[in-house]
């Protein structure tokens, strides 16, 4: 039977017909064929068990499928588009090398550039702090200072939108008549702060300040219906404590100097709260920037006619003889104080810009760290341990509540 079989096979294989059957399937179909050319092909190219011959394989038992029509010459087309890909994916490779040593250059320059602004924020801090307590010890008058501070913010603030720095807002009166709450809360908090500034150390000014999460937690749970985490609230806890603690063992406390820094923490994070609902509504030409600008500007105006209320024109020849006080000297720090007091805060927004929220307030928290550092090594402030305790453990509560 086996050797029938042998002898069959054979024969099959070269007959003439079988050759003819072979070139006909060995050739693929023609590009465009019809229902009827297809199923003759079909008929012509059967797979093996369909009628066609089976050829033995050596094996006992073992059958070779002949491959269908849609997967002729599939070897050649997988190695060709191998080849394709390959050098279709060299190119980009190679450009996508260059992009990523572009990218890791980039963000190098970007840290050194944040790095750049925030030792520039630190310092205009430290300058404004230190030139502005010396200016409080010669003229004690708040209403003043805070008067030619705005002032001052609002000289650089014109030329800023002359030279056009910073677009020039175009606001209705109805924004105009929004940020003028805002421009109020912002002057009383600058004029608490110089108040507390000007009755006690800069080191216990920060210290109470510290407290601003507390304020807006607060104002946010109150005006904005937000509900804090439990982390937040456990960083109040640190917060308070601290400030308490180093209150206590104050040597330069004074309950105007205290109450008033209290107050600028409402005041500031007041108008921090209410610019977060305003900037939420706002038009497409208000910023941050053009916000804290107009801010400056409004504040001007009405610190002007309140200074000359409370205070008057302190400024007389008489009374700078009579208190020792050199006009030129005293103008120099004046100006200084001025000049960092605005462009800290526009260093501020800037950065704001560039980073995060949760960034730029651990920045904020190290800045108040370094700006009370800086005071009592200036001012050579007595600090007793238990005093250090406090401010050490309010801070250790900021920079948690910065955390996210």
């Amino acid at each position: 039977m086996q050797a029938v079989a042998a002898a069959t096979s054979r024969a099959w294989a070269a007959s003439p017909r079988r050759r003819r059957h072979v070139a006909s399937c060995s050739s693929p179909p023609p590009p465009t064929t019809t229902a009827t050319t297809t199923t003759s092909s079909l008929n012509r190219c059967p797979v093996a068990g369909a009628g066609a011959p089976v050829l033995p394989l050596g094996i006992r038992g073992g059958r070779m499928l002949l491959a269908p029509p849609l997967l002729w010459n599939s070897g050649a087309a997988a190695r060709k588009a191998a080849v394709a890909t390959a050098a279709a994916a060299s190119p980009p490779a190679e450009g996508g090398g260059k992009a990523n040593g572009g990218a890791v250059a980039g963000g190098i320059s970007r840290t050194v550039q944040l790095g750049a602004m925030i030792l520039v924020w630190y310092l205009l801090n430290i300058y404004f702090n230190i030139f502005n307590k010396l200016v409080l010890k010669s003229v004690p008058f708040p209403y003043t200072i805070t008067t030619f501070q705005f002032a001052s913010g609002s000289f650089f603030i014109t030329l800023m939108w002359l030279l056009n720095l910073h677009p020039k807002p175009r606001l209705s009166l109805g924004q105009y008549a929004k940020i003028l709450p805002l421009a109020l809360v912002h002057t009383m908090g600058n004029v608490f702060t110089n108040m507390s500034l000007g009755k006690v150390a800069v080191s216990f000014t920060h210290t109470i300040k510290a407290m601003e999460p507390f304020f807006s937690v607060l104002l946010s749970v109150l005006f904005l219906g937000e509900t804090p985490s439990f982390l937040v609230l456990g960083s109040l806890v640190p917060i308070v404590g601290g400030v308490v603690l180093a209150s206590m063992t104050e040597v330069s406390f004074n309950w105007i100097g205290f109450w008033s820094a209290m107050a600028s923490n409402l005041t500031n994070q007041s108008r921090n709260v209410f610019s977060k609902k305003l900037l939420a509504d706002k038009e497409e030409t208000l910023d941050d920037i053009n916000l804290f600008s107009i801010m400056t500007v409004m504040s001007f105006l009405l610190s002007a006619p309140l200074m000359l209320s409370v205070e008057g024109i302190k400024f007389s020849p008489s009374y700078l003889q009579s208190n020792g006080v050199n006009l030129q000297e005293l103008c120099m720090k004046a100006a200084l104080a001025g000049t960092c007091f605005h462009f800290y805060q526009q260093v501020s927004y800037s950065l704001l810009a560039r980073v995060s929220p949760v960034t730029h307030s651990v920045a904020n928290c190290v800045k108040r760290v370094v700006v009370i550092v800086s005071s009592v090594l200036f001012f050579r402030t007595p600090i007793s341990p238990i005093n250090a305790l406090g401010t050490g453990v309010a801070l250790a509560g900021v920079f948690l509540y910065s955390r996210p």
